[in-house]
């Protein structure tokens, strides 16, 4: 029995070992060379197969405008040498947000909406007066004249600018600001710079907010710019524009929303800026047309 016991205690661990080895025998040979060079080839041929699929998804071009270039795709750069306090600011905003601003628009959103709607009226009549200077800073007489007569007509039959009765006589509002102004004399956009309470922007919006505000304070609309009522009409401005915005401060979720929020806000100006500089619609391209034509 002594005998016995060691010699199937043997005979087991000899059946683990032969176990073991037959199960590793079949394993597939360890080749990483090949292996990646067939997972490029199929990667490969995968995105040839959805370039293909994607090509014959697309409509046929008629030839009307110049293809688009690798050189007219945006460069996905931003001029922010201020980075450092850009990012401490941001953080800034998004705390103030949550914590006091945001509470105070979603309480603001619950009053009546005749009342919320007569209030932004309201301001949005004032800020016609900035934008009757600046467009005629800028040179266009026939904006500005429009603005104008949207002021008059909602200061009087708006009852104060209460209600926006020049949209329904189809003078629709296109407001503008000493930023636009500075634009359209010339000047870039430069750095870019996030301001404490207010968000993106750049050193020249920033001097154009400067500018709007100078503007109110000088013409100062019915005594409403100066005095203690001016920071309570500010105040309530803000309250209003923020209620009137559904941005939310780390929605997205994303660890690169600072630096995408800063690309979507200087793309958005710099094609503001071409925008204005552009003389003419541009050229339609024949290709039936000769090459010298």
């Amino acid at each position: 029995m002594r005998t016995t016991a060691p010699v199937i205690m043997l005979l087991l661990a000899l059946g683990g070992c032969a176990s073991q080895e037959v199960r590793y025998r079949y394993l597939p040979p360890d080749t990483p060379a090949a292996d990646n060079a067939v997972n490029l080839e199929k990667a490969l041929g995968l995105a040839a197969q959805v370039a293909s699929a994607a090509k014959s998804a697309m409509p046929e071009t008629t030839g009307e405008f110049a293809p688009i270039t690798p050189a007219d795709a945006p460069p996905l750069t931003t001029y922010d040498p201020w980075a450092h306090f850009n990012r401490s600011m941001y953080r800034f905003n998004a705390r103030f947000d949550e914590a006091v601003f945001l509470p105070v628009a979603n309480g603001y959103r619950r009053l009546p909406s005749p009342i919320r709607a007569g209030v932004h009226n309201f301001f949005g009549n004032l800020a016609e007066v900035d934008s009757v200077v600046n467009y005629t800073l800028q040179g266009r007489l026939g904006r500005g004249l429009r603005s104008l007569g949207r002021f008059a007509i909602n200061s009087t039959l708006g009852l104060g600018g209460l209600f926006d009765v020049a949209e329904k006589l189809n003078i629709p509002r296109a407001p503008t600001g000493f930023g636009t102004t500075l634009a359209k004399w010339g000047m870039h956009p430069g750095p870019y710079l996030v301001i404490p309470f207010y968000g993106p922007s750049t050193l020249r919006e920033g001097i154009g907010l400067a500018g709007d505000y100078g503007t109110s304070y000088a013409v100062n609309v019915a005594n409403l710019y100066r005095d203690g009522q001016s920071w309570g009409l500010g105040v309530l401005n803000a309250v209003d524009q923020r209620a009137n915005v559904d941005f939310r401060y780390y929605a997205s979720g994303s660890p690169f929303e600072y630096d995408t929020i800063r690309f979507l806000y200087v793309r958005k100006l710099l094609i503001e800026d071409a925008g204005l500089h552009r003389k003419e619609p541009p050229k339609r391209v024949n290709p039936d047309a000769p090459a010298g034509e």
